[in-house]
């Protein structure tokens, strides 16, 4: 009877990420739709002739600056490691990094999950500490993105701000303001953590005595142990040059293929940032970005002065640099693993 329990499981969980996978993709695809849709015949034609144009030269540097984004991640990643007493390779790490990244673009947020059973599989690394050193990473990431969206706000405050006044802020003002306002939704809010908690308190025996629990505490531990390797890290100068080292190539990723066209070529460093931060709020919704990243850098652009036919060629050219990428690196990495030998086995 546990087997069939497990097994159902199972696949209702694989069952609910197929779901959620088809819809992301799906939004991708509506969303390429959209963008193309209203096109005159004259207007596709100049994308096509954009691509047929381009100087891929800028293309191929971009990628080359990608891949060694992802090589710095791995180093960063084993900074983290290291205040725990694990030591994995460099090949494994980056091997790791970029299968999940591989990963991710089949399912949203399964590269995380990925890379941490790579090192659990190969270097022996508990699955929940390597987890949480991923954690830290993500938040730091962000932490990085946000200073990132201040940074472009004042210093592109002059070309941003119309489009911010009317798209951006009326809607954090309705998520953040308005539904907090309502004293039933505060009340409903308030109810459900006292169900909660009293629910906690009358079966905390059970649960506390559960499997799940068991687990859910184990894998606190690991987060933790993760969180705390940050105030542990050996070389704290090097990790911070290393985080932004990463974010510095990927903005000299997008920007240079600005080059690709004269017209991109005039903008400035100030439309690189915006494109970098607008654009990867695009890879954060759907998968890899697809068809959203590049209608984001489009609309992007289009405060520039940009014609949109230049402006989603440039965009179609920089996600699909990206994406070629991993998936060319990634699935590299992938088969590469497939020759490694168990840590079990070699013994």
């Amino acid at each position: 009877m546990a087997f069939f329990n497990t097994e159902s499981s199972s696949l209702r969980s694989n069952f609910l990420t197929f779901i959620k996978f088809v819809f992301f993709l799906g939004l991708g695809i509506l969303i390429i739709w959209l963008s193309i849709r209203n096109l005159t015949h004259s207007e596709k034609q100049e994308i096509i002739n954009s691509f047929r144009t381009a100087n891929y030269n800028w293309v191929i540097l971009a990628i080359l600056l990608g891949i060694l984004s992802h090589v710095i991640r791995a180093l960063r990643w084993m900074l983290l490691l290291e205040p725990m007493a694990y030591k994995p390779s460099f090949k494994n790490t980056f091997y790791a990094v970029m299968v999940g990244y591989f990963a991710n673009m089949a399912f949203p947020r399964l590269g995380e999950v990925t890379r941490c059973g790579v090192l659990a599989k190969y270097e022996k690394v508990p699955f929940n500490k390597s987890f949480g050193t991923v954690i830290t990473e993500r938040a730091l990431d962000m932490i990085i993105f946000f200073l990132l969206f201040l940074l472009m706000i004042f210093t592109q405050i002059g070309t941003l701000h119309d489009y911010l006044d009317k798209h951006v802020y009326p809607g954090l003002q309705g998520t953040f303001i308005h539904p907090f306002s309502n004293p039933l939704i505060l009340g409903g809010i308030a109810g459900f953590i006292a169900i909660l908690i009293l629910l906690f308190v009358f079966l905390r025996k059970k649960i506390i005595h559960s499997n799940i629990w068991h687990k859910f505490i184990n894998l606190l531990l690991g987060f933790w142990e993760g969180f705390k390797s940050l105030s542990q890290i050996r070389k704290p100068v090097l990790f911070i040059f290393y985080s932004l080292a990463i974010w510095f190539l990927y903005f000299l990723m997008l920007y240079l293929c600005f080059f690709c066209f004269e017209q991109t070529s005039e903008l400035g460093p100030g439309a690189g940032l915006s494109s970098l931060v607008l654009g990867s709020i695009g890879i954060m919704i759907t998968p890899g970005g697809i068809g959203l990243y590049p209608a984001i850098i489009q609309e992007t652009l289009l405060l520039y002065g940009l014609s949109r036919t230049t402006g989603l060629a440039l965009g179609w050219i920089a996600w699909t640099a990206q994406t070629a990428m991993i998936f060319v690196v990634g699935g590299l990495s992938l088969i590469l693993l497939s020759f490694n030998k168990n840590p079990d086995e070699q013994a």
